[in-house]
This record gives structure tokens, C-alpha cells and sequence, in this order.
């Protein structure tokens, strides 16, 4: 059996092309991403490392393919652990890094950026969801923070915990264009747009164009190199023959 750790849009095109094939489980972490699955072999649920071990066990996993988010980091490092333990085949999708022009800030992580964030003054618009938003408000002293989170149950708690001001979310599904970030850095008055390097496929170059023609300062948080398969094709055809 084949276990594919979904959530991106790569693993909703590895699902269709898999098509009718019985020999494959995806799991995804929110009730959310079921909506774009083409599949009715779907678990729901966030694993923790010893989860992930019961559940390649019981559904005697031969293969993991690893397309979970690029700054999903504890997945993927589980996911790779247990596959040494368990002997399991693994495939990691690795999407390429975003070549920018060196107009952005380039920050090594998170703490790096709430380091960043403490010291500016202005409006900081948010394109990294909800999960860090948390660490985002213990820096955010008299600035206006603006968060562009999934339309998800989760990430809308999320801002209710934080009593984040209704005014300053904005819940959409993306990725956008370049014209539409253009129109939304814009009403909102940002000066600042952090963003994570989520590839091509996340939208990361529409943000930086936007930012660039508005004269918006990117923030870009970074992520750690990988080895993988940059290509899906690859991955498909290893499962297919």
C-alpha cells in the first residue's frame, strides 16, 4: 500500500493521475483539503510520530510519498525516520526555492522574523497562515497586523484565540495573482508583506511582483535545502512501474 502525506496541491495532481487505483492512502491534516481530493481514500487527522508508525503498520504501508507543505518540517522528518525503521520505500516531492532579485528580506525562520518584526514600525500584511500567528502578536506593539488565512474552521479559532480584530483577517483560499495581492496590499496600506517560499506553485513570485510595483518590502521566511524529486513525474512513474 502506498501512503501519500497530502495537503498541497501536488498531491491532489498525484491523486488524479493515480486515477481508480486501489493501492494508496492519503492522509491530510484538516477536514478542509477533503474538498479537493478526487479520492474517497482519505484519513483526516494530524499523526504524531508514534500514530504514524501504528498507521503504517495497520495498513501495511510499502511506500510513503512524502508531498506534505515545504515548512511542514516535523512531518517530513517523522516521516523519514519511520521509514528507516520500517524499511519503507521513500519518495519526497521537493518543490524548487523561489529566485528573488534581492529587493526582499531574507530571514532563516521564524524567530528570525518575530526578531525582525520588533523592531518596525507600519502595517505588516500576513501571507503565512494561522499557525504562527501567536508568536506574530507577541510582537506586534502598537503596529497593524493583517492575516491572510484559509476560509478553515481552525484558522478562523485561531484568530478568535488571539483576538485578532475581525477587520484584520481575511479569509481566502489561494494562491492569487499578482494583480489581485496588488489590490489587497493596497487597500489594506501595507508597508511590509511577509511571506514563507512556498514555490511557484504557492505563489510566492505573485507576492514579490506585487510588492515590487507597490514598493512594498517582502519579508521572506526561509526554509532548509532537501533532496528529493523536484519533478512529479518522477514520483509517478516510480509508483506506476
Amino acid at each position: 500500500m502506498i501512503w501519500i502525506i497530502g495537503g498541497t496541491s501536488e498531491s491532489r495532481e498525484l491523486v488524479n493521475r493515480l486515477g481508480d487505483r486501489k493501492d494508496f492512502v492519503v492522509t491530510i491534516a484538516t477536514e478542509g483539503g477533503k474538498d479537493f481530493l478526487n479520492t474517497d481514500n482519505v484519513i483526516i487527522g494530524r499523526l504524531n510520530k508514534e500514530e504514524m508508525i501504528r498507521f503504517a503498520k495497520d495498513n501495511d504501508i510499502d511506500t510513503i510519498v512524502d508531498l506534505s507543505h515545504p515548512y511542514a518540517k516535523i512531518v517530513t522528518d517523522n516521516a523519514k525516520i519511520i521509514s528507516e525503521e520500517l524499511g519503507i520505500k521513500y519518495l519526497r516531492y521537493v518543490r524548487k526555492k523561489t529566485m528573488h532579485k534581492g529587493d526582499a528580506i531574507y530571514l532563516n525562520s521564524y524567530e528570525e522574523c518575530y526578531e525582525y518584526l520588533s523592531q518596525i514600525t507600519g502595517t505588516v500584511f500576513f501571507t503565512t497562515g494561522s499557525k504562527n500567528i501567536g508568536g506574530f502578536e507577541k510582537v506586534r506593539g502598537n503596529n497593524r497586523f493583517i492575516y491572510r488565512i484559509l476560509p478553515a474552521l481552525e484558522s478562523i479559532e485561531i484568530c478568535n484565540k488571539y483576538n485578532i480584530h475581525m477587520g484584520d483577517i481575511i479569509a481566502l483560499l489561494g494562491p492569487f495573482s499578482k494583480e489581485f495581492n496588488k489590490i489587497m496590499l493596497s487597500t489594506y496600506k501595507a508597508d511590509y508583506c511577509v511571506m514563507k517560499d512556498s514555490g511557484h506553485v504557492g505563489g510566492t513570485l505573485e507576492k514579490l511582483e506585487a510588492c515590487r510595483e507597490l514598493g512594498i518590502k517582502p519579508i521572506i521566511i526561509g526554509r532548509e535545502d532537501e533532496e528529493g524529486f523536484s519533478n512529479l513525474d518522477n514520483i509517478y512513474s516510480l509508483l506506476t512501474y
